[in-house]
């Protein structure tokens, strides 16, 4: 292949891949200029370019979201969301951890059946376990607690493999040497495995962190009192409260989305550094 071919090849993917980035950017963009302008602006500017431009009065950018803060308990959501994201991230990383440092360097009955069992669930979707997950979580009494939303969210197939994988790449000597220095089980896996899985620890919980701030159906199908709802299920809450105003939901919306976007820019190196080492081969 010639250079002035590979040169071209160069230029024609960045073009399609900058093309796709503004196909996905668009709405985004919407979202948020719609949030900083008054309710008869976002109609009228529609079909043209100034739909993507904030409104040409300063004074009115945050308005939509002191009105909104005005009209609802918005910080409340905010905090349980908070809550119930760090609580499912936390958990996540020491349940997840602890459960491949077991399938990698322990040896018991059945372990390659339960881990066969544990990647072979990895394929059934969410939903259709989810009748049964409630029905634990109504016989544990946990019905309306923040545990019936942080519980079931802990655990992860996926999470558990990428562990698991990780631990197989780090030699038996180290354990070894950790066992002849006197270390016992969870020393080994507290002081010398998980500081060395700082790449999947920063993977598994930023993707824990996410998905617990997204999550919608099943903190809507355990919580009843709209004082523990996180700002996902609000915000349904809030798109139906009469009269609804379209900059005030383009706002909420915003105020939703955009800290997943700073978490995602800030921990995407570690994120792909992650699936990267964990996902490089298995014993």
């Amino acid at each position: 292949m010639t250079k002035s071919r590979k040169t071209f090849i160069t230029i024609l993917s960045t073009i399609l891949i900058m093309l796709l980035a503004l196909l996905f950017l668009f709405p985004l963009v919407w979202m948020i200029a719609s949030s900083m302008k008054t309710e008869s602006a976002i109609y009228n500017d529609l079909g043209g370019i100034k739909a993507f431009l904030p409104g040409l009065n300063p004074a009115h950018w945050g308005s939509a979201y002191q009105k909104l803060l005005g009209r609802f308990n918005i910080v409340r959501f905010i905090l349980n969301s908070v809550f119930y994201a760090l609580a499912v991230t936390f958990g996540s990383v020491l349940v997840n951890s602890a459960a491949g440092y077991a399938f990698s360097k322990f040896d018991f009955r059945g372990k390659k059946f339960l881990f066969g069992l544990l990647i072979a669930s990895m394929v059934v979707p969410g939903d259709t376990i989810m009748i049964q997950k409630f029905q634990i979580i109504k016989t544990l009494h946990l019905i309306n607690s923040p545990w019936a939303v942080i519980f079931p969210a802990v655990a992860g197939a996926f999470n558990i493999y990428m562990f698991k994988n990780f631990f197989d790449q780090v030699s038996d000597s180290i354990v070894e040497s950790a066992e002849l220095d006197g270390a016992n089980v969870f020393t080994i896996y507290w002081r010398v495995l998980l500081p060395m899985a700082k790449p999947v620890i920063a993977t598994v919980g930023t993707l824990s962190f996410i998905g617990s701030w997204n999550d919608y159906i099943w903190p809507l199908m355990v919580l009843t009192d709209a004082d523990k709802f996180p700002l996902q299920v609000a915000i349904t809450n809030i798109n139906n409260t009469q009269p609804v105003y379209m900059n005030q939901v383009m706002a909420i919306l915003t105020i939703s989305t955009v800290p997943l976007i700073l978490i995602y820019m800030f921990f995407q190196k570690y994120l792909v550094q992650g699936l990267a080492v964990a996902g490089n081969g298995d014993k």
